[in-house]
């Protein structure tokens, strides 16, 4: 009788399988949703499986965290509610007066949260320039810091930061390190193999892919009490990742390496095709080789440099917003990651309050016809120059 084969499959196809996770008992190639939101004891009165009530999680939520784990190379991952609620957790956990030093310039949200922390006193923040080693160096020198913030590419002029140099300066200075690679999902970027403590991402963009959840996910390899604590602060905040979102996400990571690839090589010709345009003064994307940042994105991200690009339209800050509201193919909303293209004038969605220049349009690229949306693209700069 022959014997099954040993060799191991590869990530790509652990993660399309969803693990191989079909299901015994039905043969179903699909994983199921387990949506209760209590579970009853047995005979014993004792307690069936890991979960007892919804608030500490469910088969379909593990079975996502499981996946992501997988990806992100860790020991554990966590899903939550939102990326902004993961976050917050992360913050809530830190002890009083423990000192932040995160970048001048990052994702609006996490940036009011630790604006808000501050304010009330509960920690304190440094801050860095985004790109800048230099400066991040410098800045955690003159301070005593619990947690170094790093996100990288930084949203939404996509700065690079080396993750393994901040992570010696952190890990020197006796911090912990956090990464946001929101922008290049763990397919792209594995943060932890970098030297990261932490690795955050926004799972409603790539990871889900499809526009229609909303989740966030932290992930490690140290499962100490940092990690017990946080998993608690979700218990009790409730903040846990819904089943029928979890599944939907399941369904998205399905696709993380063909969409992302596809995202990428689109973003990569809008770049270059308006690099040098009449009416764009600059294009901000890390695969072109005149970014500041290009060498290191090309290593930390296996050479895909993701989907994410901004460009400053000559003009006015009225002209930018035209271009946004001229396209035809391109969504004018917010968020980013899915198979569809957004377009989004900034300053509008983030607020005077944030340092964004006020010409710039944050694009993220779907997977539609490049050539379709370089059109579209082209058509709306005409009429908003008009």
């Amino acid at each position: 009788m022959s014997e099954k084969s040993n060799r191991q499959p590869s990530l790509v196809t652990l993660i399309s399988q969803a693990l191989h996770s079909l299901e015994a008992e039905t043969g179903a190639v699909v994983p199921s949703i387990q949506p209760a939101a209590t579970y009853a004891r047995d005979e014993n009165y004792e307690v069936r499986q890991p979960y007892w009530y919804r608030r500490d999680g469910s088969q379909t939520t593990a079975q996502a965290e499981n996946i992501i784990a997988t990806l992100e190379g860790a020991k554990e991952s966590l899903l939550f509610s939102s990326g902004m609620s993961a976050c917050t957790a992360v913050i809530e956990n830190l002890p009083t007066d423990a000192h932040v030093v995160a970048p001048k310039v990052m994702y609006h949200g996490v940036l009011q949260q630790i604006q808000n922390y501050a304010a009330n006193r509960r920690i304190t923040v440094s801050y860095y320039d985004a790109g800048d080693m230099q400066s991040l160096a410098d800045a955690v020198k003159a301070c005593d810091p619990h947690l170094v913030w790093v996100e990288t590419p930084n949203n939404p002029n996509w700065e690079v930061t080396d993750i393994a140099k901040a992570a010696e300066i952190a890990h020197t200075a006796g911090a912990k390190l956090i990464t946001d690679c929101t922008g290049t999902p763990p397919s792209m970027t594995k943060a932890l193999d970098l030297g990261a403590d932490i690795s955050f991402h926004s799972a409603t963009k790539y990871l889900n892919g499809h526009s229609d959840v909303t989740a966030g996910v932290l992930s490690v390899n140290d499962t100490g009490k940092t990690w017990d604590d946080i998993a608690t602060i979700r218990k009790l905040q409730g903040t846990v990742l819904h089943s029928f979102d979890a599944w939907l996400l399941i369904r998205g990571m399905r696709t993380l390496f063909l969409r992302v690839e596809k995202c990428s090589a689109n973003a990569m010709a809008i770049a270059k095709h308006f690099e040098g345009h009449r009416h764009i003064e600059t294009v901000m994307y890390p695969g072109l080789a005149s970014h500041p940042g290009h060498d290191i994105a090309n290593r930390q991200t296996n050479g895909q440099f993701g989907g994410m690009l901004s460009i400053l339209v000559k003009g006015s800050e009225q002209t930018a917003i035209d271009v946004a509201r001229f396209c035809e193919l391109f969504y004018p909303a917010t968020s980013l990651g899915g198979v569809e293209s957004l377009i989004e004038h900034r300053k509008t969605v983030s607020g005077e309050g944030f340092p964004v220049h006020p010409r710039l349009l944050r694009l993220s690229i779907g997977i539609e016809d490049a050539d379709d949306l370089i059109y579209d693209l082209e058509q709306a700069l005409a009429r908003a120059m008009e």
